[in-house]
């Protein structure tokens, strides 16, 4: 079997198929059996795709008992709740995670984005040279400890913000 990455040349719609050999792919094609799932266009060609390069047979990975330390031993990192692919993180932690996101997105929409301008907008709030408003931005760590240190009440928000001029 061969597997090939197809285009329709329409609608530039991306799919793969799979032949017995190249012969084949060349075969349906001429006798117009191939068809883009997307938008039924017979124009179908192969996409450009990346080869694939097996490993030498000297070159084998190293097994996996010597690439992660012991969980026992004191260098192995704590072990964190891990949603996909791994172990199922408690029903009531995933409950509070929901909720504190909940809760931040409502906060965020109560609050104006200031970017990168954060440290000085919360100065300037904090020193009363601007009226108080919730904001919320971007912060070196180095600038959050700065604030922290100037008595400005700063948090760091959990789960991610995409910035409004990068969001779709």
């Amino acid at each position: 079997m061969i597997v090939y990455d197809l285009e329709c040349r329409s609608g530039g719609h991306r799919f793969e198929g799979w032949f017995g050999s190249s012969s084949d792919f060349d075969q349906q094609r001429e006798r117009g059996l191939l068809s883009c799932p997307v938008c039924g266009s017979a124009e179908v060609g192969k996409a450009v795709m990346a080869p694939a390069v097996p490993r030498k047979g000297n070159q084998l990975p190293e097994p996996a008992a010597r690439r992660r330390p012991d969980p026992a031993s004191p260098e192995a990192p704590a072990k964190a709740p891990v949603a996909a692919g791994g172990p199922k993180i408690p029903p009531q932690v995933a409950e509070m995670l929901r909720a504190y996101a909940a809760a931040q997105a409502e906060a965020l929409k109560r609050s104006t984005w200031v970017g990168d301008d954060f440290p000085d907008q919360a100065r300037a709030m904090h020193y009363g040279e601007e009226d108080h408003a919730p904001i919320h931005g971007e912060a070196t760590p180095e600038e959050a400890r700065e604030l922290l240190e100037e008595g400005i009440a700063v948090a760091p928000i959990l789960f991610p913000v995409v910035p409004p001029d990068k969001a779709n």
